[in-house]
């Protein structure tokens, strides 16, 4: 992991993290508004779907987490493709799971949505460890 190609690798791994967002809640999206209670407009889509602000905020916080996965890796000497894919899920399943899965339980949300979000943590981090180390 060169020094040089940080930024690119923070910004390939936000792409990457957004492209299985889309995936993952295009594939499991009916199941996961019956369970966010999100409102829905009358097409049966989230009401602010055209708000473009999540969207932005989204892009950000994943060059922020993709940032952050970089560092570590660094200085946890993770340079291969096998090893970054494995710590990327290990970062989304023991990290940010559990802190959906504490969120949640104290907002007395469904376990459904736990699943369906905590799922993409552990994926989309994987993709980012993969991304992160394979370039």
């Amino acid at each position: 992991m060169g020094r040089k190609y940080g930024i690119y690798q923070c910004l390939g791994g936000g792409r990457c993290r957004i492209w299985c967002c889309a995936i993952w809640y295009g594939v499991l999206s009916k199941p996961w508004i019956e369970v966010s209670s999100v409102e829905v407009g009358a097409d049966g889509k989230p009401a602010n779907n055209t708000n473009p602000t999540p969207y932005i905020m989204g892009f950000l916080a994943m060059i922020l987490v993709a940032g952050m996965m970089r560092h570590v890796f660094e200085l946890s000497d993770i340079t291969t493709i096998d090893k970054g894919l494995v710590s990327g899920f290990g970062i989304g399943l023991f990290l940010a799971a559990p802190w959906l899965m504490i969120c949640y339980g104290f907002a007395g949300r469904p376990t459904k949505l736990l699943l369906i979000d905590g799922g993409y943590a552990a994926l989309g981090s994987a993709a980012v460890g993969l991304i992160l180390t394979a370039f």
